[in-house]
């Protein structure tokens, strides 16, 4: 019988142990500091009924979803986390406490043409809050604070958190009486870090139909730069013609003005007015995340305020606020420019027990005595040769070796090599345990990223 070649489709991720195991710490840390904020994990299926994830579909989004039939079903593969969260909230309403505050680390799909960094499967972290009719404004003075704890729990320390409002942006185009136009004029700006001022300017003449003059005043506008105080001092100027601006740039100074008491530094903050977020479902807040010294990775964290994404499945209000981070691409490009911190340790193990006596009831007991103190043990029991068991550990990155013979047990001690300085020590159980705690606490020490 002739064997198939294995293969991976393209645009899907498939990570050997090592790289996987750092996946596994960026999830982790994820998942510790979402809930230090009181998010609850939420898991929603991959697969839903092609009608309800395509409600509020159409145009993109319908030419990359996944849709298949199975019997009489029309199923899809989810292609973001936020409308199964929608579906969610309407379907469990009666059960839920609000504000309802959860996160979501999940496999997303897209049939997009597969390219460097761009991936068909993938997944994404979100967080969500959601709001019963109202939601105030200090949950999105709140998100900027765990972004900046996510990132620099990480390691990272040159990034920059991006804020703009969506309502300083609709009443200055209501101003200039451009309201039904809004939508492709902030796709078009949304552009700007990609293709520039000049070309944006002539989008959006040719593509939104503007005025040389509109185009130059909307320019001059997202243009305004300087620090968080200057910029919304230059706003300031725009105010009390449009009562939408004004009440964007009333929310935009409420989350400038906690900044502080939420820890965020102000140089990992600034108020830029080019970011619009190209989806229209966002009605305020809105967020990028950049990484200062690599901006051709481009937003690594976004979101924002949205209050009708719940509208296609129930009439009540569920105003929200979230962010997302497209884990699988920032992973990637992370690995890319070598900023995924090589030193920690990535094996699947942190001692290799090694029995040299026919009885492995000593082996199996200090295996189990390692466990139950949180120290991962495995045991080697093939009958392999002592330097291929060695080579084993070697290649897993197993930092610490442990040597049980007839010696050993009959003086009750444990020979234990450290496989990166080679120091061999003889030392009781539990001499050795604090030993190896010590030294993984030491391996341990260094950021996942190396900002």
């Amino acid at each position: 019988m002739s064997k198939m070649t294995p293969r991976t489709l393209s645009g899907f991720m498939e990570l050997l142990p090592g790289p996987q195991q750092q996946m596994e710490r960026i999830m982790e840390v994820l998942r510790t500091t979402y809930s230090l904020y009181g998010f609850t994990p939420l898991d929603t299926p991959a697969i839903e009924a092609a009608e309800v994830l395509l409600a509020k579909g159409g145009g993109e989004t319908e030419k990359q979803i996944y849709r298949f039939q199975k019997g009489d079903s029309d199923l899809a593969l989810r292609f973001d986390l936020t409308v199964p969260l929608a579906k969610y909230v309407a379907l469990h309403y009666a059960d839920l406490s609000f504000p309802f505050r959860r996160y979501q680390i999940g496999k997303v799909y897209r049939g997009e043409r597969a390219q460097r960094g761009r991936f068909r499967e993938f997944y994404q972290a979100d967080i969500d809050i959601i709001g019963d009719g109202k939601l105030s404004i200090i949950n999105e003075a709140e998100i900027p604070a765990i972004i900046y704890k996510t990132f620099s729990t990480l390691g990272l320390k040159r990034f920059q958190i991006r804020v703009n409002n969506r309502k300083i942006l609709n009443g200055f185009y209501e101003m200039l009486s451009l309201t039904e136009r809004s939508g492709d004029i902030m796709r078009t700006v949304d552009k700007l870090d990609k293709i520039g001022a000049e070309k944006v300017g002539a989008l959006l003449q040719e593509d939104c139909g503007l005025t040389a003059e509109q185009s130059g005043e909307i320019l001059k506008f997202i243009a305004i730069t300087g620090s968080n105080e200057e910029v919304l001092s230059a706003l300031e100027g725009y105010a009390g013609r449009s009562e939408v601006f004004d009440q964007g740039l009333d929310e935009l100074k409420t989350v400038v003005q906690y900044l502080g008491a939420f820890g965020v530094p102000a140089e990992n903050f600034a108020v830029d007015l080019t970011i619009a977020r190209g989806l229209d479902y966002y009605t305020g807040t809105v967020y990028e995340t950049t990484l200062l010294d690599h901006p051709e990775i481009g937003s690594v964290c976004s979101g924002g305020r949205y209050d009708n994404l719940a509208e296609y499945y129930t009439d009540r209000q569920l105003p929200g606020a979230g962010i997302s981070i497209g884990l699988t691409r920032l992973f990637y490009v992370l690995g890319e420019q070598k900023m995924l911190n090589p030193d920690l340790p990535t094996a699947p193990a942190d001692v290799l027990i090694l029995p040299m006596t026919e009885d492995l009831a000593p082996a199996i007991a200090l295996a189990t005595e390692l466990r139950e103190n949180g120290v991962r043990a495995q045991l080697h029991c093939e009958q392999k040769k002592f330097k291929q068991k060695i080579s084993y550990a070697d290649k897993l990155g197993i930092p610490y070796v442990i040597f049980l013979g007839e010696d050993e047990i009959a003086g009750g001690v444990v020979a234990c090599k450290d496989m990166q300085s080679g120091e061999q020590t003889k030392l009781s159980p539990a001499d050795t345990l604090a030993r190896i705690q010590a030294g993984l606490a030491e391996k341990n020490r260094g950021p996942i990223i190396l900002g």
